[in-house]
This record gives structure tokens, sequence and C-alpha cells, in this order.
């Protein structure tokens, strides 16, 4: 029976998560971890949607009111008839002639419709049993390309380039699904490094990490260069000379100064450096990726849109493809992400940490291996220990990897526990 939304509830849940520092770099020194979040209700019992978009506090009710806003425009829409030809979804959301104003697929309509789109796929999934990766994968290539609005990439990848990009993976899905159950999905954490830990937090955390099964750490860096040299002396010292470690500026430098500062930390021979400079600076991040190299930069953790990523990728600017589950629009628009980066032979490795957001990109990072790349080389998902606990269906890691989920869905349910405690009044 076809299943149709009815209505929608929504919540602004935030978790003190600035108390103990967690999250904490040179640009955000007291992040409070936030979920704008929506259920989209259906005239089956049984079923709703689940979406939501992370924000760090102040500034969750704006997404939540566009949440409204957007999620009206699918009361009394058939789930079936959207997702028959799946762009539609994307472009009903962030098409509509008014709303529009106040992006254009960008800010916080655009947080806010990731939550919405995503809640759709996630009732969509349901509908078939399926977790939300799964049902992609069993998708063909053509199903596939048919998710993603291609106006403004053309000149960097048509819909018929797509397909011939996914093709030659269609018949051999099946083999990478069983090694990722067998092995998983290799991932970094960041759950050492936040740049408000103490040195003795740092060491200790190290130590947790490694016994745990991680070998790829990254530490925050950008208040004071003596302080980052000294830190990431320790993380180099406790983790090895055989690990890898990427830096995370998070915004902070201009560029000369970025390329000075990344000349510093250098010697502990970090694999990236991540947003070096502003996220919209296009041209600075080229720049600071040809005076750095072979230090990779890595970005879009807060890159607006589709268009972004692909004068990114264009301009040589983005050597890591740090997309983000929720800044862009849905799973819509990473895919349309994920085959630019496919286009230009450029590593995913999603943005994650936060609240909701592992559980996110743990399908996501499945999607790009099993569909899209077809290598796990230089891929590496983003991983944070942070507030698991909060969703049905939490992230399961062994030795470091992500497991592919086995639940129905998107994996972003939060529990009714979390709900009473954490909504922000």
């Amino acid at each position: 029976m076809p299943i149709t939304i009815t209505g929608f509830q929504t919540f602004d849940l935030r978790f003190p998560t600035s108390q103990q520092l967690d999250g904490s770099d040179a640009m955000n020194p007291d992040p409070d971890y936030s979920a704008a979040y929506v259920v989209l209700t259906t005239d089956s019992d049984e079923l709703s949607g689940h979406g939501m978009t992370f924000t760090i506090g102040r500034g969750n009710e704006v997404c939540v009111t566009a949440i409204r806003s957007l999620a009206e425009l699918l009361v009394g829409t058939r789930v079936d008839q959207l997702m028959a030809d799946p762009v539609t979804l994307y472009r009903k959301i962030t098409g509509d002639s008014q709303l529009r104003w106040i992006g254009p697929e960008k800010g916080a309509v655009h947080l806010a419709a990731a939550a919405v789109i995503n809640a759709v796929w996630d009732l969509w999934a349901r509908i078939q049993q399926k977790p939300l990766w799964q049902a992609v994968c069993d998708m063909t290539p053509d199903q596939i390309v048919s998710c993603i609005d291609f106006r403004y990439l053309t000149d960097a990848l048509t819909p018929a380039a797509a397909v011939e990009l996914l093709q030659p993976l269609a018949t051999s899905k099946a083999k990478r699904i069983e090694q990722l159950q067998d092995s998983g999905y290799p991932s970094y954490t960041t759950s050492a490094g936040w740049l408000g830990y103490s040195d003795d937090d740092l060491t200790q955390k190290c130590a947790d990490l490694k016994t745990r099964g991680w070998s790829h750490f990254k530490i925050k860096v950008g208040r004071d260069l003596d302080d980052d040299i000294r830190r990431c002396k320790i993380l180099r010292r406790e983790m090895g000379d055989d690990a890898f470690m990427m830096v995370d500026a998070n915004q902070v430098w201009d560029v000369p100064q970025a390329i000075a500062w990344i000349r510093e930390l250098a010697k502990f021979q970090p694999w990236f450096v991540e947003e070096p400079t502003s996220p919209d600076d296009i041209l600075g991040h080229a720049a600071i990726a040809k005076a750095i190299a072979p230090i990779r930069v890595a970005t879009g953790e807060m890159c607006h849109n589709r268009v972004m990523f692909k004068q990114f990728m264009q301009s040589g600017g983005m050597q890591v493809c740090q997309l983000d589950s929720c800044r862009l629009g849905g799973v819509n628009e990473v895919l349309a992400v994920m085959l630019l980066a496919a286009k230009f032979q450029i590593p995913v490795c999603p943005h994650a940490g936060g609240v909701g957001l592992c559980e996110y990109v743990q399908h996501l990072s499945i999607i790009d291996f099993v569909c899209v790349s077809g290598t796990l080389d230089g891929r590496i998902t983003e991983y944070s220990d942070h507030l698991h606990e909060h969703v049905r269906h939490p992230v399961t890691m062994k030795s470091g990897r992500y497991m592919p989920p086995s639940d129905q869905g998107y994996s972003v349910e939060f529990t009714e526990a979390a709900i009473n405690e954490f909504s922000y009044e």
C-alpha cells in the first residue's frame, strides 16, 4: 500500500558538550552539540521518517523553524511518487520560489533541507525494510544518477558521464559489501585531539584509542603555534611514527599565515591539513595546496553545496573531500559530490563527529566504496566517541572500523529518553 506523509514533529535537541570541552577547536571553543530533528509521520502506524541537521548550540532554533517551513511542503505527498524520480524530492525541497531566496542552497535553509530530505530517504529505506546504504546500493547506475540535480554541474560532469563512471562497478557490488561486512570501513578519530583537552587527557585518550584499534588520529591546531608543536609532539610520540596524523585548523588562518604555520608543523608528517582558511575561499585553498605539497588540503565540512565542491575540485584546492551529511542537501546532493570526486579522482573522507553524524556517514562511505569509487585507497571516515547512546541504532565499531549497520533506515532516530532530557526550551 502506498505510504503518504501526513505531518511532522520537530525537536530542538542540545547536548552540553561544552562542559567537558568535547568538540573544542580554534574557531569554536565551547560547542554544545545539537540536533534540529524532524520526524515525518505517515498514514501507517508503523512507519515514520527521521532526519536531523547538526549545529553547535545557539541557532539550532533557526534550523528548527526552517525545517517546519520545508517539511510543510511534503504533507499529503506519497513517498513512492517522490522516489520514482528521486531528484523530484531534492528540487521540491530546495526549489520553492520564495524559500529559495534565503539560500539559495546554503545557510540555515539548506541545513534544514538536509534534515527533511534525509528524513524522506530514511522513510523510503524503512518502507523497503533495508538500511539506507543497502537501499541505495541496490539501485542501478541509472537510478543513482536519477537522484542528482545536474544543474550547474554539466561543465564538469554530465548525467551520461556519471552513468559511465558507475557502470564498471555495478556487477561487483556484492564482493565489496562482503568485504565490509567482514572487516568494516576504516576510520580516523578526533576524540583525543580537541583543543581544550589537557596534555594528560591527550596522552590518556591516545593510549585508549590505540588499544581499541585506531591508527589514524586528528588533532586540532591554530590557536598558538608553540602550543600546537607541543601537542603534536605528544600525539606523534603516543601513536608512533607509522600511524597517520592529520591536523585541523577550523578556518582560523589567512592564506600566508596558513602556509607558514603548516610548514612549521610539517616535521610531524601530517597526511592532511583540514580547513586551513575560510571555507569559502576556493582560490586561497588552491594557493595553500600548491605551497604545502605533498601535505594534502582537506575541506568540505562547511562547503555549502555541490557547485562549490565542483569549483574546489576544478581549482586543485581540495585533495581530500570532506563532505558533510547535514550541510549538503541530503543524500541526493551527497551523491552528486561523490560522483564529482570520482571524476576528479579525489578521495571522499566524510566529516563526522558531532551528534548523529557518524550514524549518517557510515551509510555514505559504504555507498561511495560499493557504488562509486570501488576502492578504499586514501579513504577514511571520521569518528568521534561522543553521544552515540542517544540514538536507537548507534554505530558499531570493530578495531577502529565502521561495521555496516543492519537496522532499517538511516540510523538517526533519537531515543525517547534523549528527547525528554535534552529538548531545549
